[in-house]
């Protein structure tokens, strides 16, 4: 099971977080988010932008780093890939299934060989699984965000409605208290976790130590 920590802006901050073992770290390119990753302009016309934020990459046990993208303009979808060497592009929004597969043919190979394309799917009944159908030929993951009933609870057992072949990540404000939950939890297409906003001191700074005592519960 890998671990997506979401959020992340501050180079310091991703540092600590990568020295933990984090498989995937989230960029969120969503202009409204407080964790907003901006890019700093060119001011040379045609010339794109490029990125505020310079991550190691040199390193191959590095964590891969996913793109958060809600109905945004294809171009700069492929240039966020390029100046931040993302690895994955998750998207949010009511992007359509050709719009992934176009998406798709403008980076890879020539921009990013082997891009991932995440589809979130956001699930409050059984029957909002079935929103995953029409992706099932242009996604590579899902990321199931599970909205939490009136009184805060969560029903992962939602997920068992899920029979495709692609695998998922499990989302919807998880905190350390979900530990026990997440170990129980069983499906063979589950993948990982994303986790955000309950490790944070402040917005898009993750708390070191809280992060690592979660860790050390969910892969024991």
């Amino acid at each position: 099971m890998i671990v997506k920590i979401c959020g992340m802006r501050d180079a310091v901050n991703i540092h600590g977080v990568s020295q933990l073992g984090i498989e995937w770290l989230g960029l969120n390119f969503c202009p409204s988010d407080k964790r907003y990753v901006s890019q700093i302009s060119s001011r040379a016309g045609i010339i794109p932008d490029y990125g505020s934020l310079k991550v190691d990459t040199s390193e191959s046990n590095r964590p891969k780093l996913c793109g958060i993208f809600k109905d945004d303009m294809p171009q700069n979808i492929v240039t966020c890939v390029y100046n931040f060497n993302l690895d994955i592009v998750q998207l949010d929004g009511e992007e359509s299934p050709v719009m992934l597969d176009n998406l798709r043919r403008t980076i890879d190979p020539d921009i990013h060989a082997g891009i991932k394309i995440m589809k979130t799917i956001s699930v409050r009944t059984r029957e909002d699984i079935n929103q995953y159908k029409p992706y099932v030929n242009s996604a590579d993951y899902f990321l199931f965000d599970m909205q939490t009933s009136e009184d805060c609870s969560k029903d992962w057992t939602i997920l068992n409605e899920y029979d495709g072949n692609i695998p998922f990540l499990l989302s919807g404000n998880i905190g350390i208290e979900d530990l026990s939950s997440i170990n129980d939890f069983s499906h063979p297409q589950f993948y990982g976790i994303n986790i955000d906003q309950k490790f944070e001191k402040e917005p898009a700074m993750k708390d070191i130590t809280l992060l690592k005592t979660f860790l050390e519960g969910v892969r024991r």
